[in-house]
């Protein structure tokens, strides 16, 4: 497998999805804590883009082993295009599941044993999601558990592995006893901030399944469009987009973000018009994409600001 086949099949442009959770985390972290852990910081980075990786991987493998869409399987999947054997791919993907675990080992012997437990979720719900008899992403529950997995989770570890220990939580153990102790008003800023992660997030897994409607039922993926149908789909898209302009203004309100972050409102228009643009036409080829442009125009403005506030500070 060569290069340009690998990065195909790992599907690399699809990673803004991860960077974005993981540079606002680190942001924030610096905003509102003070505090940077650069050796904990970077492990983190690489364990995190590999699984993202090897999700991926696990999900083209799986879409071409359980294609009834004899075209998509052999014309459209990189593993029919490119040739790859499901064995060859499983070795990839077991290599980087392996690699990004014993990155999160280290990173828990550096931090706490609570993140061994949400890493462990985490890897869990990534296998899961196209792994399985009942794969998370051919359930009603692809979106949530994108957007939790990646706009939250991402999110929460960032700041987990850059602030001193017991600031957000910590699980000590002491056999047979454990305590699991955490400020709560701490952990719902972290929910909070994180929320226009997640409902961006879910965007892009939302608009996916609104354009491959047609082809995930011939394929027998029952996706949320599935169950609540087009028209309503395209309104929860919309309405997600909303959710993160409140979130972000809710945080000002409460004086969690500096007032500059206000001017997250300037791209309003542009992200109503592209939500307009989906509304009119859902297709993969010409519409889809918007789901991304609206993730990168919403949060890269969201990265500016935050820099913008760091220094000012």
């Amino acid at each position: 497998m060569n290069v340009p086949v690998f990065l195909e099949f790992v599907e690399i442009k699809t990673k803004l999805a991860s960077l974005f959770p993981f540079v606002l985390g680190t942001l924030f972290t610096l905003y509102h804590f003070g505090s940077i852990n650069a050796l904990n910081t970077i492990l983190f980075f690489i364990a995190m883009v590999v699984f993202d990786m090897a999700t991926t991987a696990i999900n083209n493998t799986m879409d071409f082993v359980k294609a009834k869409n004899l075209v998509y399987r052999d014309e459209e999947n990189i593993l029919g295009k490119a040739g790859i054997s499901v064995k060859q791919a499983a070795k990839i993907i077991v290599s980087m599941i392996a690699f990004a675990a014993l990155l999160g080992l280290i990173l828990t012997a550096r931090t706490n044993l609570l993140l061994l437990v949400i890493g462990a979720l985490c890897f869990a719900i990534g296998i899961l999601y196209t792994f399985g008899p009942f794969p998370i992403s051919r359930m009603p529950l692809g979106e949530v558990a994108s957007g939790l997995t990646m706009g939250f989770g991402i999110f929460f570890i960032a700041v987990f592995v850059n602030v001193p220990a017991g600031t957000l939580a910590e699980l000590l153990l002491q056999w047979p006893n454990f305590t699991l102790a955490g400020n709560i008003a701490t952990l719902l800023i972290i929910l909070l901030q994180s929320a226009p992660l997640v409902f961006s997030i879910a965007n892009i897994m939302l608009a996916n399944n609104i354009c491959d409607y047609e082809t995930d039922i011939s394929n027998h993926r029952y996706t949320l469009t599935f169950y609540i149908g087009k028209p309503v789909a395209v309104r929860l898209y919309a309405w997600l987009y909303y959710g993160a302009f409140a979130a972000t203004t809710i945080s000002v309100l409460f004086g969690i973000y500096p007032v500059w972050m206000l001017f997250i409102w300037a791209i309003f228009p542009v992200i109503q018009r592209n939500i307009n643009r989906f509304r009119a036409k859902q297709d993969k080829a010409t519409t889809f994409n918007l789901a991304i442009k609206n993730l990168i125009l919403y949060h890269g403005l969201e990265i500016i600001l935050l820099v913008v506030s760091l220094i000012l500070k």
